[in-house]
């Protein structure tokens, strides 16, 4: 087993599973560690915009002003998060995935590939968006919502 000093070590936590990649990073932080951030360069980033631990932008995303993106949130290639968007932790929008102004994303939900979330709507806690969806209204927690305009077909906790 590799082992670290906290001390001396920043680490940073590359797992594609929401729940298991938030639950890795809380652990390591209560562990004593310091969780980095990875901002790709060739990725836009406002100086206004918040910044979580553990946040990964890649190349071609654009998170413009006033977006706050919590903890352990991957915003992935060529994905859009405009002004004012609240990405709570555990977040992951996929590539292209476009968040229109002042988008709410619940704890652990996932955009899929290509979705759009016209402004001021919100998505609800673990949630998953699927791909090229086009959400229209406000999503509630626990569930599946895909098409266009997107519908809930599954309910999670069921």
């Amino acid at each position: 087993m590799l082992e670290l000093d906290p001390n001396k070590t920043d680490v940073f936590v590359a797992i594609g599973n929401n729940a298991i990649r938030l639950s890795k990073q809380r652990a390591l932080e209560q562990a004593g560690y310091s969780v980095a951030s990875v901002v790709h360069s060739a990725a836009i980033v406002s100086d206004t915009a918040i910044l979580g631990r553990g946040v990964v932008v890649m190349a071609g995303a654009v998170v413009n002003a006033g977006a706050v993106l919590g903890c352990s949130v991957i915003v992935n290639s060529l994905a859009v998060v405009e002004h004012d968007c609240i990405l709570a932790d555990g977040v992951h929008i996929s590539p292209g995935a476009r968040l229109a102004g002042g988008v709410k994303v619940g704890e652990l939900s996932w955009v899929g590939i290509g979705a759009s979330i016209i402004q001021l709507k919100t998505v609800g806690k673990n949630v998953t968006i699927g791909a090229n969806a086009a959400v229209v209204t406000d999503i509630p927690d626990d569930v599946v919502a895909v098409g266009v305009p997107a519908k809930v077909i599954r309910h999670l906790c069921d």
